[in-house]
C-alpha cells in the first residue's frame, strides 16, 4: 500500500515537472490556451465581484427610508423611458393628495412630503457653490424623512410650512463652502437670487454610493412649490408605520386611501408606486440576477472554447511526443503513468489560466468599489467555483488526449519518426 502511494506521488511529481517543461517548449501555443481560460474566468469573476461589491454597498447603505417607512410616488424606483411609457400618463401626486392622505390615514405614525431639484446658483456674499446641490422641499418631518439630525439651530415648524417662510436648513458640505469662517445660523443666503435665512445645519452623514449625502439645502415644501413647481412636478409622500407588526396593514390602508383620493376605478391597477427598502432590494436583486445569468452564459461559452483549445494543444502534444511515450513505456511506464502525465498537463494549463483569470477578475470587479468609495470585496465562493470549473475543464477536455497517449503501442511509438 505504501509503495503504491509512493509510486503515485512520484508519478504526479514527475508528471508535473514534465507538464511545465512541455509548456515551456511551446510557449506561444500554451499562452494562447491560457488566455482563453483566463478570459472565461475573468468575465464571470469580474462581473460577480462587481455585483457583490454593489450588493454589499446596497445592503449597508440602501436603508434610505428608515425603519418601518415607505414612500408613495408616481414612478417606480427603476423604469424604462419610452414614448409609450405608461408611467408618464399617470396623474402627478400633488400637495392636495398629500394633505388628504395625512388627514384620512389612521394607522401611520407620520405622513410627510418631499420633492427636490438641482440648483447651482447658491451663494453667500462672494462664496458660490461650484457644482449643483439638491434643493429639497420638505415639511416639519423633513429631517426624519432624510434620516438626519440637527447639529446646530432649529428645525422647521408647522407655521414655517403654513406661511411659506424664506428659511433653509443646510447640509454641512454646503456650509463648508459658503461659511468657511463664519457661523451660518441667522445669516441670509441667496438661492437662485432669492433670500433665505439659515435656521439650522444638519449632522454630517458622509458618502453613499460615492456621492455626498451632505450637499443640500432644505426649504419649506410650500415655498418650494411656489418657486420650483411645474406641470411635471410629482411629490413623494413618506409614510412611517408605528411598528413592524402593522407595517403591511399601514401599506394596505395607504394604498386604499390613495386609490380613493386619486379616483382609481376598482378594475384598474394602482396608478402610483409603493417603495420600501425591501422593495428596492428585491428590484436590485432582480437586475443583478439577470446580469449574473448573462455573465455566466458568456463565461460558459468562453470556457468551452478554451476547453477545446486545451484538447487541441494536448492532441498536438501527444502527436509530437509519440517517440517519448514509446521510450517511457519501454523502460516501464504504465498506461496509468502516461494517463496521469497528460492529464496533469491539461489540468495545470487550465488551473494556471484559472488563477490568472480569478486574480484579474477580482481586481477588475473591485474597480466598482474604487469608483463608489466602498470597501473592496473578494468573492471567495466564486473564486473557488471558478477553479473547480477549470479543473473539470482540464480533466474533461484532457481525458481523450491522455487516453490516446496511454494506449499508444510502445513498439509503433519507438518506430515513429
Amino acid at each position: 500500500m505504501m509503495a503504491k502511494k509512493s509510486h503515485l506521488k512520484n508519478t504526479i511529481k514527475e508528471s508535473f515537472r514534465m507538464a511545465i517543461e512541455a509548456i515551456r517548449q511551446n510557449k506561444l501555443r500554451s499562452i494562447l490556451t491560457l488566455l482563453g481560460i483566463s478570459i472565461g474566468v475573468f468575465s464571470v469573476i469580474g462581473v460577480m465581484t462587481a455585483i457583490r461589491t454593489l450588493e454589499s454597498s446596497v445592503n449597508s447603505q440602501l436603508d434610505i427610508f428608515g425603519t418601518n417607512t415607505f414612500m408613495v410616488q408616481k414612478y417606480p424606483a427603476i423604469r424604462i423611458h419610452g414614448p409609450d411609457n405608461k408611467y408618464r400618463k399617470r396623474k402627478n401626486i400633488d400637495f392636495f393628495q398629500y394633505e388628504e392622505l395625512k388627514r384620512r390615514a389612521k394607522l401611520p405614525l407620520r405622513v410627510s412630503v418631499a420633492d427636490q431639484t438641482g440648483e447651482r446658483n447658491i451663494r453667500y456674499k462672494d462664496n458660490v457653490l461650484k457644482k449643483t446641490a439638491e434643493v429639497v422641499g420638505v415639511d416639519e418631518w423633513g429631517l426624519r424623512t432624510y434620516k438626519t439630525y440637527l447639529a446646530d439651530g432649529r428645525n422647521f415648524m408647522e407655521d414655517d410650512i403654513r406661511f411659506s417662510r424664506n428659511i433653509t436648513i443646510l447640509g454641512p458640505d454646503v456650509v463648508d463652502i459658503l461659511f468657511p469662517f463664519e457661523d451660518p445660523i441667522g445669516k441670509v443666503i441667496q438661492i437662485k437670487g432669492l433670500d433665505y435665512t439659515v435656521i439650522g445645519v444638519t449632522e454630517r452623514k458622509g458618502q453613499a454610493f460615492g456621492q455626498s449625502q451632505d450637499y443640500f439645502a432644505l426649504i419649506p415644501i410650500s415655498l418650494y412649490l411656489q418657486r420650483y413647481s411645474s406641470r411635471w412636478t410629482s411629490l413623494g409622500i413618506n409614510v412611517e408605520a408605528e411598528s413592524p407588526e402593522i407595517f403591511e396593514k399601514t401599506i394596505d390602508e395607504v394604498i386604499g386611501l390613495m386609490r380613493v383620493i386619486r379616483k382609481v376605478p376598482p378594475e384598474k391597477e394602482n396608478d402610483f408606486e409603493i417603495l420600501s427598502n425591501e422593495e428596492l432590494l428585491e428590484t436590485f436583486a432582480g437586475l443583478t440576477g439577470g446580469i449574473k445569468i448573462f455573465a455566466s452564459a458568456v463565461s460558459v461559452i468562453a470556457l468551452l472554447v478554451a476547453g477545446i483549445g486545451i484538447m487541441n494543444i494536448m492532441l498536438v502534444s501527444v502527436t509530437e511526443r509519440i517517440k517519448e511515450i514509446g521510450i517511457r513505456k519501454a523502460i516501464g511506464a504504465t498506461k496509468g503513468d502516461i494517463l496521469t502525465q497528460f492529464l496533469t498537463e491539461a489540468v495545470f494549463l487550465s488551473q494556471f489560466g484559472g488563477i490568472v483569470g480569478v486574480i484579474l477578475g477580482i481586481l477588475g470587479g473591485n474597480i466598482v468599489a474604487v469608483l463608489l468609495n466602498v470597501p473592496a470585496v473578494i468573492p471567495m465562493d466564486w473564486a473557488f467555483y471558478g477553479l473547480v470549473v477549470c479543473s473539470v475543464i482540464g480533466i474533461g477536455f484532457g481525458i481523450y488526449p491522455a487516453w490516446r497517449a496511454a494506449n499508444l503501442d510502445p513498439v509503433e511509438s519507438l518506430r515513429y519518426e
